[in-house]
């Protein structure tokens, strides 16, 4: 029996009424019949004697709400603890963010902090060049960063967001002109080396090394930071995919973001470390699954 259907089950029992349980629960009438049908079918007796006039528990329903309702209680205060204990944590937890992350999980903050009111969150930029290594340190507890994530130890939670990629170019240049790229156009342009100690796997899920077709990727001058990349896309040495928060944050002169068609989602995760998931990290998760 499902927890619904047995709240279905204690409120008839004291309306003695379908509507009014239906109302109560805001669920419709048939909704109500059919959970206790379910039930008598389950026990194999009636639960509730009916007639057009009353409703009345039947002794076999007079023993299951005896039965239940200190267990429907017990769940109840069960999770009101819980609730209020989650209201007493303390502490600090230090999110990693690279680029505008912060401010996309702003709805998430806000319902953590009202959760857990005495809870500090902390933020800490991470540039893309070096994704990990913040982590691996203890200066953040968690991190947002886009996928794929294979590092043994870490651990990845739930996606916190996709987005398209774009195609980051000079304004001037030839591409920008059709308005829109190919992601096979790629391999005819130079994208930025990556200084710094970011796992090629990771990388590729923006910077990829192929394209779909196959064709090499050529890599150019190096860069280690998004400030640097927009300096050399709008100097004209090279183009770059970019995630789309880009073009929403962070405008630049001389540069356009364009559709950059045949490229797959950018997906957004959270990661953390496998050997640090404290209390206040796993209720941040818990946060963000709800979200989901």
């Amino acid at each position: 029996m499902e927890l619904r259907e047995i709240e279905i089950f204690l409120t008839l029992a004291q309306e003695l009424h379908f509507g009014r349980t239906a109302e109560r629960l805001h669920v419709s009438v048939s909704r109500v019949s059919q959970a206790i049908r379910k039930q008598e079918r389950a026990i194999g007796a009636p639960l509730f004697e009916r007639t057009s006039r009353r409703v009345e528990l039947t002794t076999v329903g007079e023993v299951l709400l005896a039965g239940l309702r200190p267990a429907y209680d017990g769940i109840g205060a069960a999770v009101a603890a819980a609730s209020a204990a989650a209201r007493r944590m303390t502490g600090t937890l230090t999110l990693g963010f690279m680029g505008a992350q912060a401010h996309e999980l702003e709805p998430v903050l806000a319902r953590f902090h009202a959760r857990h009111p005495a809870v500090e969150v902390r933020f800490h930029e991470v540039v893309f060049s070096d994704p990990f290594d913040a982590l691996r340190r203890g200066d953040v507890d968690l991190l947002t960063t886009w996928l794929p994530v294979a590092e043994p130890d870490l651990s990845v939670g739930p996606v916190l967001r996709e987005e398209p990629l774009r195609l980051l170019v000079a304004t001037d240049h030839p591409l920008a002109a059709a308005g829109r790229a190919d992601i096979e156009a790629l391999a005819d342009h130079t994208i930025p080396a990556i200084r710094g100690t970011a796992p090629a796997a990771w990388l590729a899920g923006v910077l990829p090394e192929r394209t779909p077709a196959g064709r090499e990727v050529p890599r150019g001058p190096g860069a280690a930071t998004y400030q640097e990349i927009l300096a050399l896309v709008a100097a004209g040495k090279v183009v770059c995919p970019v995630p789309d928060e880009g073009r929403r944050y962070y405008p630049w002169p001389g540069v356009t973001y364009l559709p950059l068609d045949g490229a797959p989602l950018v997906r957004w995760a959270l990661v953390w470390r496998s050997s640090g998931a404290t209390s206040l990290l796993r209720a941040f998760v818990t946060e963000v699954g709800r979200a989901g």
